[in-house]
């Protein structure tokens, strides 16, 4: 699997390839080039998954959101990056996986992409925009009745769903997994036996934003003064402004944690939204919980890669079903600027267990 986030198409990066002010679907266009020819990369020596071996096959391409940029003035409309997108991705992507058949796009969605959808704290033009939102409820979902942007409801119409790989169980939700999503989780989770890995992939970090849940003081609208997007279901705990410190989220992110003791077989997490290429274990704020977790960079808002655009990654995934692990490697696919068809370098690497026998908690 390969794993990357942030397209943010509609914005501009600063400098890219001796040139400046790329727009992101050229930037995108180049990273999928670079995982188009993954499968004939030699892994290194690192003691993972495959390691001195061929990539070989691939069979799923994740992305978990910010695939439209926030439609500030002048980015352009949903509608309008949501088209460049199928150009890049859908249509771009050639890999194919380990049964001949093209590999599988996994997509989940970000704040952006809600943003636009449901309305914003500063100015949008237009207002909104669902048409993200709507492309990738359909795609991910397949309704018999395809959404539309004109009967879209955010309230209900959340991207969530599961694909089982080999025994093991992945998990795409909506932004975080706050009250409202873990309901739709309890219910994914009790057709999944307890000895079963699961791995979460998502848009936010597990600390998630305080912006991004609802704004408690009624009507519980969106504004520029309480600052709180609406993008989750669960109303702000910590006050009525968004804080911006590390404990702003606290109190949400202890639900959080119950639910992970809850369910000890859910072993990682995956996500974009703040982005470097990081894995680290979240430990909750009570320090009282371990989970495995894989940050990933973006190929426009990078923390780093923004600055030095050798910096710019996406993840490769390889799992062993039988061994039940899991190795994660950074693909610096821009490593040489100057000479674009140059080969992805590998860069750090992480191999953990997904084996539930391990009491954490």
């Amino acid at each position: 699997m390969v794993f990357s986030s942030d397209a943010h198409f509609g914005l501009k990066k600063d400098k890219f390839r001796g040139d400046t002010n790329v727009n992101a679907n050229l930037v995108n266009a180049a990273m999928i080039s670079q995982m188009n020819a993954i499968p004939s990369l030699n892994l290194p020596a690192d003691g993972g998954i495959g390691a001195g071996q061929e990539v070989g096959p691939v069979d799923y391409v994740i992305q978990t959101g910010d695939i439209c940029n926030r439609m500030e003035p002048p980015v352009q409309s949903a509608a309008a990056s949501w088209a460049q997108f199928e150009t890049v991705y859908i249509n771009g992507i050639k890999l194919t996986g380990h049964n001949g058949q093209p590999a599988k796009l996994l997509l989940a969605p970000g704040n952006h992409d809600i943003s636009n959808a449901i309305g914003y704290t500063k100015l949008m033009v237009p207002a909104t925009d669902p048409t993200s939102m709507v492309k990738i409820y359909n795609l991910m979902l397949k309704p018999k009745q395809p959404l539309t942007n004109e009967n879209f409801d955010y309230t209900k119409d959340k991207t969530n769903y599961s694909v089982n790989v080999k025994g093991i169980h992945m998990m795409f939700i909506t932004l975080w997994p706050d009250s409202a999503e873990r309901i739709w989780m309890d219910k994914d989770l009790d057709t999944v036996k307890q000895k079963t890995p699961v791995i979460i992939f998502t848009h936010d970090q597990p600390t998630c934003e305080a912006s991004h849940f609802t704004n408690p003081v009624p009507p519980h609208t969106i504004n520029h003064v309480n600052k709180l997007q609406n993008l989750l279901t669960e109303e702000y705990k910590e006050g009525t402004v968004a804080a911006k410190e590390e404990d702003a989220t606290n109190i949400e992110q202890r639900g959080f944690v119950k639910f992970l003791k809850k369910h000890p077989n859910i072993k990682a997490y995956f996500h974009g939204n703040s982005n470097w290429n990081e894995f680290y274990t979240y430990t909750g704020p009570d320090n009282d919980v371990k989970l495995n977790i894989f940050r990933v960079d973006s190929p426009m808002k990078g923390k780093y890669s923004a600055k030095d655009e050798t910096k710019l990654s996406f993840q490769l995934i390889s799992l062993d079903p039988e061994k039940q692990m899991i190795t994660v490697r950074e693909c610096l696919w821009n490593a040489h600027p100057e000479n674009p068809d140059s080969k992805t370098l590998i860069g750090s690497s992480c191999t953990v267990s997904l084996k539930v026998d391990k009491e954490f908690y």
